[in-house]
């Protein structure tokens, strides 16, 4: 698994190009996400630089004056780190690294680099490995320059074209093992849901740093990672959650989503985001005090829309509202997101409005069913806890009282099965 070495603190500069479909606002917003992923990296960030453009320039991305620039301030202030906030061309990184004699990172490569140092389990680390290898598979002819020859003609077919290419073969196979190593781990966790049917599932969905995680172990007891920072946890994270006395849930926190995600992750993601789609209910968690929640809200759901989940239902959890500092909001939010809640999972505040929030989406998506059968259908009584959630069961006479939980999605295959 590739990672980048860090050592203290990395001076960087941030570069952003607001365009005619990206607005100043909108880039400067960006920025600032930006600046939270390279402190997170670990990198500090002493300045920004934005330029106005039509459309970014195709050799360098920013137009040849604001290179010049750029490098005159990199070269008087010794910073040896150049991030973009948009994803480059293997060209323009070539063209920018030679022209700044500085290295250059693009938002994806820096969001990978958080993953590659984040990653705890087997799991996450083979997915950020198989992310990694596709997104430096077209940018190998950089990395192999020192191989190469600088002159044309007869005798220049050597080592360097021979060893890019052995390069290549060698990436290609390697993301091959991974991805049959993501296949099995997905059919593993296809056969661990299957074992949890009894629950219903539901997952907390979110940007990220948005306390999902804190609102996981404040509910569960657990003590999932939890840190102030972008991307604290990769690996899914599955509890049960009790609702009441009578009623508990299957809940997984699961990776946070940012705006710019790169496709390589979602890809190589798969079998974690799995734990998403296959949900019963979704958990929209929303940091509140920040700026642009509205937009976070957004991503997400432009994410869900990406993955297939669009039309789960889903809960907005508004947290953090002790940090809220204007609460008029509330009653347009309230109207606006009609299935949501406000809570503080730090401070545990309104934590039993949002159990009964989930309570009632369950009485929504779910019907119960009592049914009477003869002891002597075994295999029957085995499909329907394949189908529906067994909340009692008792045996009298030769016979088999149960109570079901099912979702209205499964309903007409309950039908077929005990008509």
């Amino acid at each position: 698994m590739i990672e980048l070495a860090h050592t203290g603190k990395e001076k960087c500069i941030l570069v952003g190009v607001p365009t005619r479909l990206n607005l100043k606002a909108e880039v400067d917003e960006s920025l600032t996400e930006l600046a939270l992923l390279a402190d997170t990296a670990g990198a500090e960030v002493v300045g920004r630089i934005t330029q106005d453009r039509d459309h970014p320039e195709p050799a360098t991305y920013i137009g040849k004056g604001k290179v010049e620039e750029l490098h005159q301030r990199l070269k008087n202030e010794t910073i040896p780190l150049v991030i973009f906030d948009d994803d480059l061309s293997p060209a323009q990184v070539r063209n920018l690294e030679r022209l700044m004699e500085c290295k250059v990172l693009d938002r994806s490569g820096l969001i990978l680099d958080i993953f590659a140092s984040r990653a705890k389990s087997s799991e996450a680390k083979t997915q950020v490995e198989l992310a990694q290898l596709e997104y430096l598979l077209p940018r190998l002819t950089r990395q192999w320059t020192h191989l190469s020859k600088q002159f044309g003609g007869i005798g220049t077919k050597g080592p360097g074209e021979t060893q890019i290419e052995t390069d290549r073969r060698l990436i290609h196979t390697r993301i091959s093992h991974l991805k049959e190593k993501l296949e099995r781990i997905s059919q593993q966790r296809v056969t661990q849901r299957q074992g949890r049917t009894k629950h219903t599932r539901t997952a907390l969905v979110g940007y990220t740093n948005v306390g999902k995680s804190t609102l996981l172990n404040l509910l569960a007891g657990s003590d999932v990672f939890v840190e102030n920072r972008l991307f604290a946890t990769l690996d899914p994270t599955t509890r049960i959650v009790p609702l009441d006395s009578a009623v508990s849930i299957l809940m997984t926190d699961t990776v946070g989503f940012i705006r710019k995600l790169p496709h390589h992750l979602v890809a190589s993601f798969k079998s974690t985001l799995e734990e998403i789609t296959e949900a019963d209910i979704l958990l929209h968690v929303v940091d509140i005090s920040s700026p642009y929640f509205e937009d976070q809200i957004r991503v997400v759901q432009e994410t869900l829309e990406d993955l297939g989940a669009g039309d789960t239902p889903t809960l907005v959890v508004f947290n953090k509202i002790d940090m809220l500092q204007d609460r008029s909001i509330l009653p347009t939010l309230s109207e606006k997101h009609p299935n949501s809640v406000f809570i503080s999972a730090v401070r545990g505040i309104n934590i039993l409005g949002f159990k009964e929030a989930v309570a009632q989406m369950l009485e929504k998506e779910f019907f119960i069913e009592e049914i009477v059968l003869p002891d002597s259908k075994q295999k029957l009584i085995a499909q329907l806890h394949d189908v529906g959630e067994v909340l009692d069961r008792t045996y009298e006479d030769g016979k088999v009282k149960m109570k079901i939980r099912i979702h209205r999605r499964d309903k007409e295959r309950f039908l077929q099965m005990v008509k």
